[in-house]
């Protein structure tokens, strides 16, 4: 059985969703939107949200699952800055630009990967509330 960060990864590896969309999509039972409603939340978080300079887009699309999920501003707080502690962690940067290599030629993280990470972070939160 195939785990939901690896669904995740991989909408984002077919090209089908950005990664934000990846992101949404995959935990949308968690939000009390329908997928489709969810995707089109995340339009506009795609390339670092819409440039390339801006957080990773599939950290966006976790923090908007934690929050619809939790409807709690503290808790969500928290976990976004959690998600984001072990993500900075684990791949060395949060912003677009630097996982692309974007002016440094050094690509810290494939965007499938990025996905699956903020996606593993994500579960790691909802699993503790439940």
């Amino acid at each position: 059985m195939e785990s939901r960060k690896e669904q995740a990864a991989e909408k984002k590896r077919c090209g089908s969703h950005n990664c934000t969309q990846a992101v949404l999509c995959t935990y949308h039972d968690y939000t009390g939107l329908d997928e489709e409603t969810i995707k089109h939340v995340g339009n506009s978080f795609a390339a670092g949200m819409g440039n390339m300079e801006g957080t990773c887009g599939a950290i966006v699309g976790a923090g908007i699952v934690y929050g619809l999920a939790t409807k709690d501003k503290a808790k969500s707080f928290r976990g976004m800055r959690e998600i984001m502690e072990k993500f900075q962690e684990r791949n060395g940067a949060t912003q677009c630009k630097l996982l692309k290599g974007v002016g440094t030629g050094k690509v810290l993280r494939e965007c499938p990967l990025c996905v699956a990470d903020a996606s593993e972070f994500l579960e790691d939160l909802l699993n503790k509330e439940e």
